[in-house]
């Protein structure tokens, strides 16, 4: 799951890394940090039915009903599609808004939209992507899509030396480039997916053709779980578009080192992330077995490893803060590298905390308590972190500083509430799933 999870980064990475080495590189990183807001924005819609559909697969599979994996797989590929062509359809249109409402100008407007539209108008194959990597998880096979991304990963880190920079007998497409080589690789990673399962690499899972009608009682399953995790990632990702919005009224080029920060953040988060993945499929496998005990044991070692391996990266960010700028080829002792340093430094300091809290949220997930998680998230990024961004970025006057900091204090919040969750006890009740019907013995 680590070695998956941190292939998945890679391309984000790779884009960056590149795009900092083009002429216009302050305008192609600050585009990157608006875009990835905006993909993040209209991701909320998949997440949902990716996280509906592995608690649904991960359950179905400790209780060995392989007949409703398959069922649950077919479904949720069909699904997938269709909301693939509704984001393609909808987000080329709504792209330049978006861009425009969380403060690019129009040379970045630009820059973003040419990132924006391959990403947007081929979003079915990284919406398929994650969908078989996260079915694969349910059914305790990260092997597979593990391997697969091993050939995405270095295709793309090809595709984009070639295209981005005009390499290798490439044509130079900046930061277009960028996103064709993503696209490219994540369609070949998925065709490889499709062809191990139809070569039975995964004991009991068929492939999701032919496509059926859909299955009303399946859909509204995976929406009743789903839900509540997309409502959770447009509250986290309003907290993200509040501090890129403050720090862009602040300066822009603090936008750029935002870009660059959230790509580390993006690695350093990965193995805390991988674990707790991990953990919440094989929580939903043992509730599925009518084990809570297991479940529970499972969620405090997912709480020890994400909050040692977090602090332990988080000293690594405090300590390489500065080295890391020569990966982004930012010069030292500029106001770039300044505002890059400091937002490093921050995520830092707190990713102890923020560990403690993804071992949790992928605990209620795994368990299908998405509305808890949903509750948790909610009232930490609304009622704490949003309103932290203005205090002490505006009304103390610590600029961006202060809009970045008040990140990490929400995720003590939410670590708090997480663990009264946890004590509670109710998500590892093995008679049903959160908001759902008792599931059949």
């Amino acid at each position: 799951m680590v070695g998956l999870n941190l292939l998945q980064v890679l391309a984000l990475a790779v884009d960056t890394a590149m795009c900092g080495r083009l002429e216009n590189a302050e305008h192609a990183l600050s585009a990157l940090g608006f875009a990835t807001q905006v993909i993040f924005l209209l991701m909320v819609a998949m997440i949902g039915l990716t996280t509906g559909n592995v608690a649904l697969v991960a359950r179905a599979f400790g209780a060995k009903d392989h007949d409703r994996v398959n069922h649950l797989f077919r479904q949720s590929t069909l699904l997938i599609i269709y909301l693939a062509i509704a984001v393609a359809v909808l987000g080329n249109l709504a792209a330049p808004a978006i861009l425009r409402a969380l403060g690019a100008s129009e040379i970045v407007l630009e820059l973003g939209l040419d990132y924006l539209r391959p990403l947007l108008t081929f979003s079915v194959v990284y919406y398929l992507s994650i969908l078989y990597g996260a079915t694969l998880r349910g059914v305790g096979n990260t092997r597979l899509a593990f391997e697969s991304a091993i050939l995405q990963a270095g295709l793309n880190i090809l595709l984009n030396y070639g295209l981005i920079l005009g390499n290798l007998g490439m044509p130079s497409m900046g930061v277009e480039g960028a996103a064709y080589g993503t696209v490219i690789s994540q369609a070949v990673g998925v065709a490889v997916l499709l062809w191990r399962i139809h070569g039975g690499a995964v004991p009991g899972v068929r492939m999701p053709v032919p496509f059926q009608r859909v299955d009303k009682g399946v859909a509204r399953d995976i929406w009743r779980i789903g839900w509540p995790a997309a409502m959770d990632m447009v509250i986290l990702n309003a907290g993200f578009v509040a501090v890129l919005g403050m720090v862009s009224w602040h300066d822009e080029l603090a936008v750029a080192a935002h870009a660059v920060g959230l790509r580390v953040q993006t690695f350093a988060f990965v193995p805390g992330l991988a674990v707790a993945r991990a953990a919440g499929a094989m929580i939903g496998n043992a509730l599925g077995a009518q084990d809570p005990g297991q479940a529970r044991a499972l969620a405090r070692l997912s709480m020890q490893s994400c909050g040692g391996l977090m602090t332990v990266l988080g000293l690594l960010l405090l300590v390489l803060a500065r080295p890391i700028l020569t990966v982004f080829d930012i010069p030292p002792n500029t106001p770039l590298a300044d505002y890059t340093v400091e937002w490093i430094t921050i995520l830092g300091a707190g990713m102890p905390i923020t560990g403690i809290w993804i071992a949790l949220a992928g605990m209620l997930q795994g368990a299908g308590h998405t509305m808890s998680s949903l509750r948790i998230n909610a009232f930490s990024t609304l009622a704490i972190q949003i309103p932290l961004c203005w205090v002490l970025g505006s009304l103390m006057g610590m600029g961006p500083f202060g809009v970045w900091l008040a990140f990490p204090i929400g995720f003590v919040f939410k670590a708090i509430l997480g663990f009264i969750a946890y004590r509670a006890g109710a998500w590892a009740e093995t008679s049903s799933l959160e908001g759902a019907p008792p599931m059949p013995q």
